[in-house]
């Protein structure tokens, strides 16, 4: 075929057929106008094919410059890829178990320069949240129960939307089998804005709601990463106000923040819509964030499909929430914190709240068995939670309902106390400025067990278990219990403790008060002696008759020091086994340190061997040197005598 014109021939320089091939260059172009002589089409041309052969050196060495100004060097090299971020640490890399060493993560702190897409439309930086404060702010519950108890709140909170039960109980992950706790109520669920105020910080539209429990917008972030590293929120709204039915699914995963080094705390969530008759998808931005953020949910979740995710709203009928615990924490021995084993209807906590011997008293004792059981076993403490709870409402745990449980129930000689503070101002404040306290001795108290404190309720709520306010050793006050609600005192974040207000300082010294003045009013009719201010020469009865027999007095009196006698057997039975439980701990501490000597003294020996070691190696190595140096100086007197001798020679020839 002839060439076209203005193209090269492919035979130049040679005979046909004797040449061959040394480069083939294909350029195209489409908007640039070419010189004609180079042999390339103007602009919208197809591209031309220059050959060099193996011909004429002159030829060649044109062309050479031709192609070298028309194609700048480099200009056919493959584009730069963009820079991929660094790969996410292998999925072997699991995040610790345990609760109190998983806040030991850095994240990627690097990221948190000036990047113009984290600032808002008014130019001000947006303030991000490190998933290392999920860790930090869950550690405001010290008790894994007291995380279960925000929990209960919510969903006693939402009776008022219509709930009727709050379902506790365990399920097995299917990716891993590992163990999982699910709470599940009726309540009136979550619409999308709804589910995103729940998974951020500080949002609470219960704070101006009268009798709500929830008022700071934190307890559900709180609670679930205290039970768990990752929770998963399914929630159902019936759609008020003529808006559609909705449902969203929410995962709050730290393990997957930590796992892809995350700097900020991010929450894949995605809705659905009911149409007419299925549920459609409901997108808030794209469909590819959609599809996105269920992926993350699919990878990071213990289901495997969008199926499997959607099945588990079978269980929510037109309205409700469910919340999936999973991930969930361990003790230094590489046990799960929740025990599930010990009771098959019950969820227990293994560790220093759980006392094998206040076991046995609760069994010996089923009047005080909530103070000997409320630390470990979350049916205990969810059936004394609330002071009241509605006929509509029921707590199941593990297939069992909770049996609610009034403490004053567990009273005898039960008294009532009006308690109404006094503002600087000389008048209370508002009607709530007031408590009934109830007082009274606890129904095995004649048997003289370590049993006492107050059982301080805030809005319905317990806030302080059996606290102690006549804090003496000895038998001072044993045996008194009180119930009281106050709602002019604020409770902590955490829900387990007061904030330290004058107010609280004034009920705390009342109490105490109230303790004293009961203990010593009553506590010979258990039992126990009574002040000596309070003797008389005779004796009470109930009926309140004297008693001046002398006989009938020794008889008494007998029976007091026989009393007295058990409760002295009882405190050294007490101290004895304190003390050989200190006596253990002591000979532990003398093997522990006598190991620990021994390692130092055996970590000396290597140092002194290594020390050894080293100085005959700088020895040898100083011999070695000195050594080489009179080598040296030989060779240099060697070499100057062959260049006096050389010299030499060279005088006598030139004579």
């Amino acid at each position: 075929m002839a060439p076209a014109a203005g193209e090269p021939s492919a035979a130049a320089g040679g005979g046909e057929g004797d040449t061959e091939a040394h480069a083939v260059i294909d350029v195209s172009s489409s908007e640039t106008d070419s010189d004609p002589d180079l042999g390339f089409g103007g602009a919208g041309k197809r591209p031309r094919r220059v050959v060099a052969t193996a011909g004429s050196g002159r030829e060649a060495e044109k062309r050479a410059r031709i192609l070298a100004a028309a194609v700048p060097p480099g200009f056919l090299d493959p584009l730069p890829r963009p820079s991929a971020p660094p790969p996410p640490p292998p999925r072997g890399r699991r995040v610790t178990r345990q609760f109190w060493n998983a806040g030991d993560y850095d994240g990627k702190p690097e990221l948190l320069g000036g990047d113009p897409s984290l600032r808002s439309d008014s130019g001000m930086d947006h303030i991000r949240v490190h998933p290392r404060f999920l860790h930090s702010n869950a550690t405001s519950h010290k008790w894994a129960l007291g995380a279960f108890a925000e929990l209960l709140d919510n969903s006693l909170d939402e009776v008022a939307n219509g709930a009727t039960y709050v379902n506790i109980d365990m399920l097995e992950n299917k990716k891993d089998g590992t163990r999982m706790v699910s709470v599940e109520d009726d309540g009136g669920g979550m619409d999308p804005d709804k589910m995103r105020h729940c998974m951020s910080l500080g949002y609470s539209a219960k704070s101006k709601v009268k009798d709500t429990i929830g008022q700071y917008g934190n307890g559900f972030k709180t609670s679930t990463m205290r039970l768990g590293a990752d929770v998963l929120v399914l929630s159902r709204s019936c759609g008020n106000g003529g808006r559609r039915r909705t449902q969203s699914i929410g995962m709050l995963s730290y393990t997957f923040l930590r796992e892809t080094r995350k700097d900020d705390i991010i929450v894949p969530m995605i809705d659905y819509e009911k149409g007419q008759q299925y549920w459609k998808r409901m997108m808030r931005t794209t469909s590819i964030d959609w599809q996105t953020s269920l992926a993350t949910i699919i990878e990071w979740s213990p289901y495997s499909s969008e199926a499997e995710l959607l099945q588990e709203f079978s269980s929510i009928k037109e309205q409700g929430t469910r919340i999936i615990i999973y991930n969930l924490w361990e003790n230094e021995q590489g046990e799960l914190e929740l025990d599930f084993d010990t009771d098959v209807n019950d969820i227990q906590i293994r560790g220093c709240n759980r006392d094998q011997k206040n076991i046995q008293l609760a069994k010996q004792f089923p009047n005080s068995r909530h103070f000997f059981t409320y630390r470990h076993s979350l049916r205990s403490y969810a059936s004394i939670l609330y002071l009241r709870v509605p006929s509509v409402f029921q707590m199941i745990l593990r297939g069992k309902e909770i049996e609610h449980h009034n403490i004053i129930g567990d009273m005898m000689m039960k008294n009532h106390v009006i308690y109404k503070p006094v503002m600087t101002d000389g008048f209370p404040r508002d009607i709530d400025m007031m408590t009934d306290v109830t007082i009274g001795f606890v129904k095995d108290a004649k048997h003289h067990i370590p049993i006492q404190g107050f059982n301080v309720y805030h809005k319905n709520r317990l806030i302080k278990p059996f606290w102690r306010v006549w804090a003496l050793p000895g038998i001072q006050g044993r045996g008194v219990i009180g119930v009281l609600e106050v709602n002019f005192v604020e409770p902590a974040h955490d829900k387990q403790d007061f904030e330290r207000t004058n107010s609280f300082a004034r009920l705390e010294a009342r109490l105490n008060l109230m303790q004293k003045k009961y203990w010593s009013d009553n506590c010979h009719r258990i039992g126990y002696g009574g002040n000596s201010a309070n003797r008389r020469s005779g004796r009470e009865y109930k009926d309140g008759q004297t008693v001046d027999n002398p006989e009938t007095v020794i008889k008494l009196l007998t029976d007091e020091n026989s009393s007295l006698k058990e409760s002295i057997m009882k405190m050294e039975e007490s101290l004895s086994r304190e003390l050989h439980i200190e006596r253990d701990k002591n000979k532990s501490l003398i093997e522990r340190l006598e190991n620990v000597q021994k390692q130092l003294e055996t970590a000396n020996k290597e140092q002194e061997a290594l020390v050894d070691i080293f100085t005959e190696e700088r020895t040898r190595r100083d011999q070695e040197v000195e050594n080489l140096r009179t080598k040296l100086k030989e060779a240099s007197s060697t070499i100057q005598n062959l260049l006096d001798q050389l010299n030499a020679a060279r005088s006598c020839r030139k004579n």
